[in-house]
């Protein structure tokens, strides 16, 4: 297979989408040229720099670290075409009009380096009729890269080749995506606006139209097409704020100029009342008003009755919410189909819509309806693709309701299901996913990316064979391998919800590493996301509300035993991580030997939230992080070191990215970063394994660690005394900020002083237990484990 070596990108179109498939490219440690048209006064590159500007200020941030910023190089067309020789990617992300593109596409193909890859952004416009711009030799490595907004978080990017495309380009086009930028990649065909945005689309339409003709107001369709059936938060009419209303228009457009033959052409057109607020300006959340709109910190929604906006309250009928509470799959679409209730007959509809196009249409779109279903789950963030919902709720059924439906005209288009739907159970199964197109099953992609990913994302139905052999496990951990992979690498896996860790965990843990000391060569610490959300409260509250505190003392104690255990184990201890890494999550990644990240974890020592301090051995392994860079420089101050870390914990700072984790002290400089979370444990293996073989030996004990000490404390105080009296913290706050730079500085001792490890580690724990003894720290966490929020009290 060819292999792809991409050192340098270049991304055409500063817009929203170039700038953040800039953004990303950054991320991946890749340089990146920017391009957009020269400005006609002031600096030439003045529309490529505010978008570089603008990059800062949205949320969520596309760059992973501020720094990455300076990865971006800005360009335009007049002057810097040249810069084009160096870059062995090009993607084309301007705006989506064919003429545009194939006119820049003329202008570029020049100054592009031979065998460079070039590719458009396109959200669902014809790749054959784009290439047609393009001289032969770059027309065979065209092709479309489809990425989705925002770029750095949704995993889809749809592949579309043309006729001409290069095969073996495509094969190792998708590897380097799929690996270098952590993308989950769908092949899609050539058709418009391709797999997610065909079906997501659609699925909009279907919603606009029997939000109408059942009278349901916009919010109350947003509560019923939200997380109650599987689908984001921003549901509906919230998502088309957030991806812009002319935007909606234009791709609504698109389906109705390109595709005049299909079936429910009908309702491939822009509402009147969707017009009309685009005419007024008011797109969505880029220009403050849409279908929602804010009001002195009040949420508005639009009422098309009254034609004005009001309290957005979108509640959902208690009969429609128990039966949307059902948890069999067959008996809540049966029942919603009976339902007389118009929150019922919409949600039925929208379904029994979604499912007859989806059919309708598999063979021309897709190959499979893998493809439809993983599209529609990464790309537009549904729990369930809609093939997997289809089989869930009863294949046979179903099939028989959406022909009931047709023939009494109730259905959006009124042609009958593909022959092949009756002869099915389902489209996915032990043999594969039902190809309409081949009419036949097909399986998983070949391609050897895909053996990294030692646990894919799997549609209902589909089986795969786990290799893991179990070698000992207890209620918290189970320690296992994967003799496939290397049999010498033992996993360890949290079993609690969460994976927060309690006793059992905490025990599960010194006996899994004993028995690695014993048995294995390595061990990785992994589970699926999220690594670790701290402590098991509800675990720690019962004990102290029955003032078992001896117990709870011993608890700590043997939480950091664990913790001491990861670090110093005879062979090497590696942190796989995923998600949030949170409390005692993260004092277990501090002492790991190495930490493979995914990009996406989110790191941080959170205890004070709920009124506690980290007494997992985290406070002193900062002190120790504090005490090493101290002795790096010329002046040695402890407290240099100390203050930006008593700040990051006192305020319970998390990293938004695993590149954060390490520039923050919660990960080191040769730690790993894996962009796709699904080759974590591949990776983690492999360079377990490497530790192993390059004759792994644990760090020796810290004799002696200098401390901050008394002054230290004192100076941590001073800040804690003007938020106080600022206002900005309660004296609860204040209590639990002097416990963490109580711990962090070492204790009362003299500033400078030299303490051995154990004793930064009873510190710990004196001030962890003098916080579990006061009411307002036990209020603290009644209250996040009934809420999910914090308590300021």
């Amino acid at each position: 297979m060819e292999r792809m070596r991409i050192r340098k990108v270049a991304v055409l179109g500063a817009g929203v989408m170039g700038a953040q498939i800039a953004a990303h490219c950054a991320n991946a440690d890749l340089p990146v040229v920017l391009f957009d048209l020269p400005s006609g006064e002031g600096d030439r590159n003045a529309t490529v720099l505010r978008a570089l500007e603008g990059l800062k200020r949205l949320d969520p941030a596309p760059l992973a670290e501020s720094q990455r910023l300076g990865w971006i190089q800005p360009a335009n067309y007049d002057d810097d075409l040249e810069a084009l020789r160096e870059c062995d990617l090009v993607i084309e992300a301007i705006a989506e009009r064919l003429d545009w593109k194939q006119s820049l596409y003329e202008r570029v193909a020049p100054f592009l380096a031979e065998g460079v890859t070039l590719a458009s952004n396109t959200s669902g416009l014809s790749i054959t009729a784009l290439a047609q711009a393009l001289p032969e030799a770059v027309r065979r490595n065209f092709c479309g890269i489809h990425f989705f907004n925002p770029p750095r978080y949704l995993p889809l990017v749809e592949l579309v080749p043309h006729a001409g495309s290069d095969a073996a380009r495509l094969d190792a086009l998708e590897g380097w995506l799929t690996t270098r930028l952590g993308k989950s990649v769908i092949r899609a065909k050539d058709t418009p606006n391709f797999i997610a945005n065909r079906v997501g689309v659609f699925s909009i339409l279907a919603v606009m139209h029997h939000t109408q003709r059942l009278g349901l107001g916009f919010d109350e369709v947003d509560a019923l097409t939200g997380p109650r059936i599987g689908r984001p938060k921003s549901a509906t009419y919230r998502t088309a704020d957030v991806v812009g209303l002319d935007t909606l228009a234009h791709v609504i457009g698109t389906m109705q100029t390109t595709l005049p033959d299909d079936p429910w052409h009908e309702i491939f057109r822009v509402p009147p009342w969707l017009e009309v607020l685009i005419r007024q300006g008011a797109l969505g959340q880029k220009s403050g008003a849409g279908v929602y709109r804010k009001e002195k910190g009040n949420i508005l929604v639009l009422d098309l009755s009254a034609g004005t906006y009001r309290p957005a309250q979108g509640e959902v009928a208690p009969e429609v919410e128990e039966i949307l509470a059902l948890r069999d799959v067959r008996e809540r679409f049966a029942r919603l189909r009976a339902s007389g209730h118009p929150q019922a007959q919409f949600l039925w509809a929208l379904f029994r819509d979604v499912f007859h196009y989806c059919a309708f249409h598999l063979a021309t779109i897709a190959d499979s309806a893998r493809d439809v279903d993983l599209a529609m789950r990464w790309g537009f963030g549904w729990a369930m693709g809609p093939f997997e919902t289809w089989q869930a709720a009863g294949w046979r059924d179903i099939a028989r309701s959406i022909e009931e439906d047709r023939a009494a005209g109730l259905t959006l288009a009124n042609v009958p299901l593909p022959a092949w739907v009756e002869g099915l159970e389902g489209t996915h199964s032990a043999k594969g996913s039902w190809s309409a197109a081949r009419s036949t099953w097909v399986g998983r992609s070949s391609l050897a990316v895909y053996r990294r990913q030692l646990y894919p994302d799997r549609v209902l139905g589909e089986r795969f064979d786990d290799p893991g052999e179990t070698l000992w496990e207890n209620e918290g951990v189970r320690l296992w391998r994967r003799p496939d992979q290397d049999q010498g690498v033992g996993i360890v896996s949290v079993r609690t919800r969460h994976h927060t860790l309690g006793a059992a965990v905490i025990e599960g843990i010194l006996e899994a590493v004993a028995r690695a000391e014993r048995e294995l060569d390595a061990l990785v610490l992994w589970h699926e996301a999220p690594f670790a959300l701290g402590a098991d409260l509800k675990q720690v509250l019962e004990a102290a509300q029955a003032g078992r505190f001896d117990q709870l003392e011993t608890m700590v104690e043997r939480f950091q035993q664990a913790s001491m255990r990861l670090k110093h184990a005879e062979i090497p201890v590696v942190a796989a991580i995923e998600g949030m890494a949170l409390g005692g999550g993260c004092e277990f990644a501090l002492h790991a030997a190495h930490r493979v990240f995914a990009l996406e974890s989110y790191v941080g020592l959170v205890e004070v939230g709920v009124g506690l301090i980290p007494a997992g051995g985290g406070c002193k392994e900062l002190a120790i992080q504090a005490h090493r860079m101290a002795r790096r420089t010329a002046g040695g101050d402890v407290f240099a070191f100390i203050q930006p870390m008593f700040e990051q914990v006192a305020k319970a700072k998390v990293s938004r990215s695993a590149l954060e984790a390490q520039a923050i002290g919660y990960g080191r400089v040769g730690d790993d970063v894996v962009m796709h979370p699904k080759e974590l444990l591949y990776v983690a293996i492999r360079r377990a394994r490497s530790l192993a073989e390059a004759g792994y030996r644990p760090p020796l004990p810290e004799r002696e660690v200098v401390v901050a000490g008394r002054n230290g404390i004192a100076t941590c105080e001073m800040m804690l005394v003007n938020m106080r009296e600022g206002g900005f913290i309660s004296e609860h706050d204040y209590r639990v900020g002097k416990g963490v730079a109580t711990a962090l500085c070492g204790g009362e001792v003299e500033s400078g002083a030299r303490v051995p490890v154990e004793w930064l580690l009873a510190v710990e724990r004196r001030e962890f237990m003098a916080l579990l003894r006061t009411p307002q720290t036990l209020e603290r966490i009644a209250h996040t484990l009934a809420t999910g929020k914090p308590l300021r009290n």
